[in-house]
């Protein structure tokens, strides 16, 4: 189901931090900085993906996402403005243990449907993000010892690299995970994964678009990249609250629809 995707997919790229991994003092001391930059709720006000294809055609998606972590639990709701044939469409989303709970809600048919079993987390709406990626990356600091690599300029400006090897049991679908962290914002400004010795996807933030919403960094551009397909999505988001309450209707089966 895409609306599960999209939903999971910017939710992590917000929520989603460095797991409890531990390192050196140098590492556990920038994963703990990584963690304290994650904000407990989360209200984006607008979103946009924009997907490019090898031939450079693109597809718009718009809508707003609120989110929070409740006992280290993901509890996400989506709703899009476009395109035209999704408007008015809300997915929720509430993470556990074992396994999710999961709910859309489509304006064409008027009621709120329960979602059983996974629906994969492949590639949403033809774009280049997907949850799982994303996830990856919280696997991959829960299943390795990461480790800084050094530094390295990004559009003049120093970033740590830090460099993970999940372990098998993480199920982690990469053999390597490699990040350039800000160490002002504790904001990724690239991250790349590996498949055998060659980069398969790269997620990238431009320094200019590091943003501050109260106490919580977060960077309002990102792109990721698939090499190997040649294809490209970038994502701009506006309006981000980080830290504040947001009401549990948002959170609720039987009213996330109605909540704005």
């Amino acid at each position: 189901m895409p609306l599960k995707r999209m939903t999971r997919c910017l939710a992590a790229l917000l929520l989603l931090g460095a797991g409890s991994a531990h390192g050196g003092p140098a590492e556990d001391k920038l994963l703990a900085c990584m963690r304290a930059n994650i904000p407990p709720t989360l209200r984006i006000q607008q979103f946009r993906l924009e997907s490019f294809d090898r031939s450079n055609g693109t597809r718009v998606l718009q809508g707003r996402l609120y989110a929070k972590r409740e006992n280290n639990l993901l509890r996400a709701m989506l709703r899009l403005t476009a395109p035209v044939d999704l408007n008015g469409a809300a997915y929720l989303i509430r993470e556990g243990e074992k396994s999710d709970e999961m709910y859309v809600y489509l304006p064409a048919l008027g009621r709120t449907r329960r979602i059983q079993g996974g629906a994969g987390d492949g590639p949403l709406f033809g774009t280049d993000l997907s949850y799982a990626d994303l996830k990856q990356v919280q696997n991959a600091f829960e299943g390795s010892s990461p480790a800084i690599e050094g530094q390295e300029t990004i559009e003049g400006h120093a970033a740590t690299l830090l460099g993970l090897t999940p372990h098998a049991e993480s199920g982690s679908l990469y053999s390597r995970i490699r990040a350039a962290i800000d160490p002002k914002s504790c904001v990724a400004l690239r991250v790349d994964f590996y498949e055998g010795q060659n980069i398969r996807k790269q997620l990238t933030a431009p320094v200019a678009a590091l943003a501050r919403s109260g106490n919580y960094w977060y960077a309002g551009e990102a792109e990721m990249k698939d090499l190997k397909l040649g294809t490209r999505t970038t994502l701009k988001i506006t309006g981000v609250q980080g830290g504040e309450d947001v009401a549990g209707r948002f959170f609720d089966s039987r009213s996330f629809y109605l909540a704005n």
